[in-house]
């Protein structure tokens, strides 16, 4: 056999009322000038505010300047936000977004050039040289994961392409992950976020790459959140259902480092394109491209539907993926939710070239996204 090398997240404080804890953390730190890094809608809201006045002896500046598909732009701003504060640490507070934009504020702020510089391909590609601030991350939302990540996700700002940074050094140094922070979630959040960490889980299991350790993580995140969903998105008000969702969510971002599969190429193709919500287009797409998966992982199909209590075995997987998602509101095809047909060849051209899929139960070619992207229409 081969080596493998195995590596898991950072340290995790976990359940309700965390997020009281974040500024004795930093004070034991000798920390005293944060800048919180969170998006414009959840800066305008209650739950910021309250979560400020556990940080009440430190100096905190709050950089909001994040929004839809975190770009380049917003990034590079943050840093300036960081310099202009002459922060010592960063707070990432929000979904998936925000912790993106979070995670590379350090390196803008104390590194040259453009943050897509430091994407892993590209040509001229960037080392980190200097210390990073420290970093705290905090999740509002139970999809991405990013919070235990050791990648971001950040857009050009030209093109909207999708670049990766994948540093094991941009990942936060703890997380506090406070379901409390989620309850004021809408139901149509609450079931695309959902729908992500279900999908991290399901694609991370079914991924053909060597790591059992994430194997076995998945296949419990896959079965939390199938139990969960439904009540974190129809009684918001259930803290267990929102822990159980937070919890998913961590699991599979941490589950992800065995790599996804071409549900996430579809995603960053539409989200390129059509900028859709990444936890939506995952949902749209998932249940076509798994349908599509299904004659070469007939056994790991078998363990889904046993985690997720499906009556009929692996065969019935899908279908029943497809009731979930009808039942927590996610109805409609792609062209329900504004996608062109004519956008199909630039879709297919942005799904190959994403790495995503070099992982895939079955082997992706342009004409197979092409005819996937048709059948999700």
């Amino acid at each position: 056999m081969s080596i493998s090398s195995f590596s898991f997240p950072t340290a995790i404080r976990f359940g309700a009322g965390a997020r009281k804890d974040v500024g004795k953390h930093l004070r034991k730190k000798g920390l005293q000038r944060p800048l919180i890094v969170t998006d414009k809608a959840l800066a305008a809201l209650p739950v910021l505010k309250e979560f400020r006045k556990h940080l009440d002896e430190l100096d905190v500046a709050v950089f909001s300047g994040v929004f839809g598909n975190p770009t380049a732009s917003q990034a590079m701003a943050g840093a300036d936000a960081f310099k202009s504060h002459r922060a010592d640490c960063v707070i990432g507070f929000g979904g998936g977004a925000a912790l993106d934009v979070a995670k590379v504020v350090g390196i803008a702020a104390t590194h040259e050039g453009n943050i897509i510089e430091y994407a892993w391909d590209h040509p001229k590609v960037r080392t980190i040289e200097q210390p990073l601030p420290y970093f705290v991350a905090m999740p509002t939302t139970s999809g991405t994961g990013s919070e235990v990540g050791r990648s971001a996700v950040i857009s050009e700002d030209d093109t909207h392409l999708k670049r990766i940074i994948f540093r094991p050094r941009i990942m936060a140094k703890i997380v506090f992950a406070d379901p409390e922070l989620t309850l004021g979630l809408p139901a149509h959040v609450t079931a695309a976020t959902g729908m992500d960490a279900l999908t991290h889980n399901i694609e991370s299991y079914l991924s053909p790459s060597y790591h059992p350790l994430c194997d076995g993580i998945a296949l419990e995140g896959t079965r939390i959140a199938a139990a969960a969903l439904r009540t974190a998105v129809h009684d918001p008000s259930n803290l267990q259902a929102r822990s159980d969702m937070m919890m998913a969510s961590m699991m599979g971002a941490i589950a992800f480092q065995k790599n996804l599969g071409a549900v996430h190429s579809c995603a960053h193709a539409l989200g390129a394109v059509c900028d859709l919500h990444h936890g939506l287009a995952n949902a749209l797409m998932i249940d076509t491209v798994l349908a599509w998966n299904y004659e070469a992982a007939p056994e790991k199909f078998e363990e889904l539907a046993h985690v997720c209590k499906v009556q009929g075995g692996g065969e019935e997987f899908v279908p029943w993926l497809a009731a979930l998602k009808a039942r927590v509101g996610i109805t409609g095809k792609l062209g329900a939710h504004g996608v062109k047909r004519e956008q199909i060849p630039r879709l297919v051209e942005i799904a190959t070239a994403d790495i995503c899929h070099k992982t895939n139960p079955r082997p992706c070619t342009a004409a197979d996204f092409h005819r996937l992207f048709e059948e999700a229409m």
